[in-house]
């Protein structure tokens, strides 16, 4: 029976992918993941490299190509890769995370199969499993814009990656060894600009033109300021989204958001302090430094370090509110991208999400809703729920925070395909925290301090506000979503403050009905790893 069902699902989803793939140009890739001495910080350490760079390979593509990853797990440990923003149409098996792919054993690859279904944009890959993402296999994605779409950003020279993060000197597996004993990490030891040090990573450019930087936050924990000497940015983009074009001296970025901007080389040919500095850390505030380098310069960066925000929370989120869509201008399609009035659809859901943190049986763990996330077993959910073996329980979480003593268990939000929900992210604690849905971007319609009430929905922005899909909830505050649940299957909902990540703060979230059907959600792929239960040809219940 299992042989004649592969056979089924190979034939099937060959066919649409031959389909797919006649409609739109293919982009192949091969990577070779292994462990390599790395020294960022001046200290040698384990770090884990793709066909041997630290950061790994960019991923260049058009909006509706069809991208191949053939990954070969050279680790001594089971490895996945997740594609942060890349909403992975109707496929939620290729996400790579824990609820959605099997890992890929060492010795072993694995292609990864994916459409860049109607998106523009900047994005970036990294590790999901055992904490590797404080190793490295990180690297940046770019989506363009198909030729025939008009696009609305002045015309720039060159197109820069920065990726920008915090950093720990010792290899990932004492951080992991630490989490998994319960504790906390300490505060991280350094910044890192394109996995380089202080003054490692340069950027050349000739005066009088102009350059597009796509930055992203790929670090663990903390949001960064960015920011360049002598120079404005004037923000263009974010996660697929194009934004009226503001102005900035310097620009808050939260752990896994991204970002476009165009800086313009119109000052005095020498180099100038590109820095990058930690947000809302207040007894210690780290920063690094890289290169802005005239190409016609003959001084290097000298004196002081131009200055940034530190502990400030109102500026942030006087930013944050400044930011937003573009409504005239064309996304990856040719329509306006403010042709879809998200504010004048009712939402049918109210979904409150609160965070909060404590210790469980000796050892810290992080909660939504006072549920801290822990796998049932070796079956990641996606491939439990496709071929029907159970082993959770869709709509375990509540849809508000309940208070009490924080709980272990599958945390699975069931939510209806199609539907038009509001999701408001509570925020407790003092800290900032990120949040990020997998197979989305979502309307950010608001943020404010305090306790969310019905009453806050007067002043959301119904309008023009940004769509993405990783969003910063400030100490003591809220954010309110609106999301379309358009895409079927199985995605994950998650803090970007990975230790938390770890340690139980994400859900996933199945979008389904009982009307779903092949037109609203794919196969299974032909060549798709099994795993856990799914792997025992003797479990008849699964295969049968």
């Amino acid at each position: 029976m299992l042989l004649k069902k592969m056979i089924v699902v190979f034939l099937a989803s060959l066919l649409l992918v031959l389909n797919t793939v006649a409609e739109s140009p293919s982009r192949f890739f091969e990577w070779n993941v292994t462990y390599g001495t790395i020294s960022p910080l001046g200290v040698p350490q384990q770090g884990i490299l793709i066909n041997g760079q630290f950061p790994g390979p960019d991923i260049i593509s058009f909006t509706n190509d069809m991208v191949f990853v053939n990954v070969f797990n050279n680790l001594d440990e089971p490895f996945l890769i997740s594609w942060s923003g890349v909403q992975h149409r109707k496929n939620s098996f290729v996400d790579g995370v824990w609820g959605t792919t099997c890992p890929i054993p060492p010795g072993k690859n694995l292609t990864y199969t994916m459409q860049m279904k109607d998106q523009i944009g900047s994005f970036y890959y990294f590790p999901s499993l055992g904490f590797h993402k404080a190793a490295g296999g990180i690297g940046s994605i770019r989506i363009f814009t198909r030729p025939s779409v008009p696009f609305p950003v002045p015309a720039y020279s060159d197109d820069f990656i920065v990726l920008i993060g915090d950093w720990y000197k010792c290899n990932h597996t004492k951080l992991r060894a630490i989490l998994d004993r319960g504790h906390k990490l300490p505060f991280p030891d350094g910044i890192l600009i394109n996995g380089r040090g202080p003054n490692g990573a340069t950027f050349t450019v000739d005066r009088g033109n102009t350059y597009r930087l796509r930055i992203s936050n790929v670090g663990l924990e903390h949001s960064l300021n960015f920011r360049i000497e002598g120079h404005n940015m004037t923000l263009v983009e974010v996660e697929g989204t194009h934004t009226i074009q503001v102005s900035y001296s310097s620009l808050d970025v939260h752990v896994g958001q991204s970002y476009s901007v165009l800086i313009t080389a119109d000052q005095a040919p020498k180099d100038y302090y590109i820095v990058v500095s930690s947000r809302f850390t207040s007894k210690k505030v780290l920063t690094t430094t890289g290169v802005l380098h005239y190409s016609n310069s003959n001084s290097p960066v000298s004196g002081p370090i131009p200055n940034g925000p530190t502990i400030e929370v109102g500026l942030s989120l006087h930013q944050a509110r400044s930011i937003r869509t573009n409504l005239t201008a064309n996304g990856p399609r040719p329509n306006p991208q403010g042709s879809y009035h998200y504010g004048m659809i009712n939402t049918t859901r109210t979904i409150r999400l609160g965070s909060s943190a404590a210790q469980v049986n000796g050892k810290q763990r992080y909660a939504v809703n006072s549920l801290s996330f822990v796998p049932t077993d070796n079956t990641p959910l996606k491939l439990a729920d496709y071929f029907k073996i159970g082993g959770f329980t869709p709509g375990n979480i509540p849809d508000a925070p309940p208070g009490g003593r924080i709980h272990l268990d599958t945390s699975v939000l069931q939510t209806d395909y199609k539907a038009f929900i509001e999701i408001i992210f509570e925020n407790k604690e003092r800290i900032v925290q990120s949040w990020h849905i997998d197979g989305y971007a979502f309307w950010v319609v608001g943020m404010d301090g305090g306790r969310w009430t019905p009453a806050s929905r007067n002043r959301y922005n119904l309008r023009d506000a940004v769509s993405r899909s990783t969003t910063q909830v400030y100490p003591r505050s809220w954010t309110a979503i609106y999301i379309a649940l358009d895409n079927a299957g199985m995605w994950n909902i998650r803090s970007e403050f990975w230790a938390r990540q770890y340690l139980g703060q994400q859900l996933y979230m199945r979008v389904y009905t009982t009307s779903t059907s092949l037109q609203d959600e794919y196969r299974i792929p032909p060549n798709a790893l099994l795993c856990g239960k799914v792997s025992d040809p003797q479990n008849k219940t699964v295969l049968s």
